[in-house]
């Protein structure tokens, strides 16, 4: 049964926009944990540049961290998570109708304990109802309008992130290049549950090959994050506000290693499903990942050849298990 965000009975205080990462205990590493106060692209000041620097520190050291955004509602969370259950409970033949010309959208079947639905250009409201009919032909309005209206926000967290990181890699004038490059994927996953104590994989180790994902998990456990030094951390949420946003290799590629992308997978125990919902801001198809010339220097040279990134996705289908198919791929 779909375990929703849970009634939180206290109110979440919000940290200070100028307070440190949180780095856990001495003796424990913890992902770093970042609150958001912002909503738009125009916000600056004292805490837009504290916010900035802990996003840097984060993504160049982890290349993930947790960021607590409350402008999305814990209504329109759990409601979008009432929406998967019911969207992964429809017959197989029917999900089945859900494709994509590019590679690993669309839907992707059982697999261990994973199956999940990739929805392409999801802040597109024609794409997206193009989509329900398929699911239901006899039309579902919540679905569409719970999916857009949490993506809507979503992507805002998004756009800051990059935003925030250009400015502190001081590339900032490639800003608009950068966020018209890509598009946005909406993938919704659901972990089965493996009615066992012992740890199952839910999803093996990986990095994402995206540009950046933000990540909305209800409250079952599973995510796990490999430090640069091996070690795994459990990404347990602070916050029922909380996502986690990841740096994919396609941000790697292109800040030329100046932000790492991290290993990380889903391990599941216990006898409850697992569901979350992804944005993966994705690059264009035909769009060529290209340092900027700024990132090349003495001390950091060029780590990949230009490379068209859905080229190097269909690469990645016929290499499958090749644990560095992008420096494979392009690597100088």
């Amino acid at each position: 049964m779909l375990q929703t965000i849970q009634h939180q009975t206290s109110i979440y205080h919000r940290r200070e926009a100028d307070s440190k990462l949180k780095m856990g205990s001495e003796d424990k590493v913890k992902l770093p944990v970042i609150d958001f106060p912002f909503l738009d692209l125009e916000s600056n000041g004292s805490h837009w540049e504290s916010v900035k620097s802990q996003v840097h520190r984060a993504l160049v050291e982890y290349g993930c961290f947790e960021a607590v955004f409350d402008k999305v509602s814990l209504d329109l969370r759990r409601a979008l998570f009432v929406e998967l259950e019911e969207l992964f409970d429809l017959p197989l033949e029917t999900k089945r109708g859900v494709v994509s010309g590019n590679p690993y959208h669309g839907y992707l079947e059982p697999w261990n304990l994973y199956e999940s639905m990739g929805i392409d250009d999801v802040d597109d409201s024609e794409k997206v109802e193009n989509t329900t009919k398929i699911l239901w032909p006899e039309g579902k309005p919540s679905f569409s309008k719970t999916l857009q209206s949490f993506m809507e926000q979503v992507s805002r967290l998004d756009q800051i992130i990059r935003k925030m990181s250009l400015e502190s890699l001081g590339v900032e004038k490639y800003l608009e290049e950068h966020m018209k490059s890509t598009h946005y994927l909406a993938r919704l996953i659901k972990y089965s549950a493996p009615q066992t104590n012992e740890e199952q994989v839910g999803l093996p180790e990986h990095t994402d090959k995206n540009t950046l994902t933000i990540l909305c998990q209800n409250q079952i456990d599973g995510l796990e994050l490999q430090t640069k030094s091996g070690e795994w951390i459990k990404c347990k949420p602070s916050s029922p506000y909380s996502f986690v946003a990841f740096s994919g290799d396609a941000f790697y590629a292109w800040t030329n290693g100046r932000v790492h992308s991290p290993h990380h997978r889903v391990m599941m125990t216990g006898n409850e499903t697992r569901f979350s919902v992804g944005l993966f801001t994705v690059p264009k198809p035909g769009h060529m990942i290209k340092a900027p010339e700024e990132l090349v220097t003495e001390e950091h040279p060029l780590l990949f050849k230009p490379y068209v990134h859905s080229e190097f996705m269909r690469f990645l289908q016929s290499s499958e298990g090749e644990k560095q198919a992008l420096k494979v791929y392009s690597g100088v």
